[in-house]
């Protein structure tokens, strides 16, 4: 995953922000990245644009050596399926799904995983966050913990090679904020990518790598081991 020289411009009335400038990175698989910055300093952007979600204005991105800049929606959308798994700090799950089948909601529209496997698959994500006792509970019946911990099982369904994390524990206790990043961290050591958007300075316990933004633009990046 590189890119270079990413910008992302919006217009507003007579006003032109930016709120990427001159990003040039290379994440590689099997490293954890925390990316921090104050709010407001392009962090969920570069998320965004890292995800496939969002276009930048201007810049070159190179996903598994392929120039996604010049792929269509379509082809995008097949991307994200099947290579990234997105966490964020709302939740977004189905109210009216139990936990399991929330998780396999990635996989109706995979292909390569048949109707047979889709729950045995849930049911070992969640055994993976340790919730599989909770299987059958819908999101109300579950902790704000325990609601992020099966976000994360079902970023997780299609077994991307990329996890994108947006605030993934800013809602979230101290025991439920280590379960999430610890998870994480054995993602990357198993030869995922991992990158964190964090306000936390817990973080840093597990990242390899920090980059922290400043006003869109790239002000340091730090190898922590």
């Amino acid at each position: 995953m590189h890119v270079e020289n990413l910008e992302k411009l919006y217009k507003m009335a007579e006003k032109e922000i930016y709120a990427l400038k001159d990003f040039t990175y290379t994440f590689t698989k099997g490293k954890f990245y925390a990316i921090t910055g104050h709010s407001g300093s392009g962090k969920s952007t570069l998320i965004r644009i890292l995800g496939l979600i969002d276009r930048p204005s201007k810049g070159n991105y190179l996903f598994n050596n392929q120039d996604v800049t010049k792929l269509n929606d379509d082809e995008l959308s097949d991307i994200r399926n099947k290579e990234i798994g997105f966490i964020f700090q709302e939740f977004y799950l189905e109210s009216e799904m139990k936990a399991y089948e929330n998780v396999m909601l990635p996989m109706l529209i995979n292909p390569e995983i048949n109707k047979d496997e889709r729950e045995q698959r849930a049911l070992q994500l969640l055994e993976l966050v340790q919730l599989k006792e909770r299987a059958n509970h819908f999101p109300k019946q579950l902790s704000g913990g325990e609601q992020q911990r099966i976000c994360l099982a079902r970023a997780l369904a299609n077994n991307p090679n990329y996890i994108l994390a947006d605030e993934p524990t800013g809602n979230l206790d101290t025991a439920n904020e280590e379960i999430v990043f610890n998870i994480l961290k054995k993602l990357s050591t198993e030869g995922k990518c991992v990158i964190v958007v964090s306000h936390s300075k817990y973080v840093l316990k597990y990242a390899d790598y920090v980059l922290n933004l400043k006003d869109g633009k790239l002000e340091q990046s730090n190898e922590l081991k």
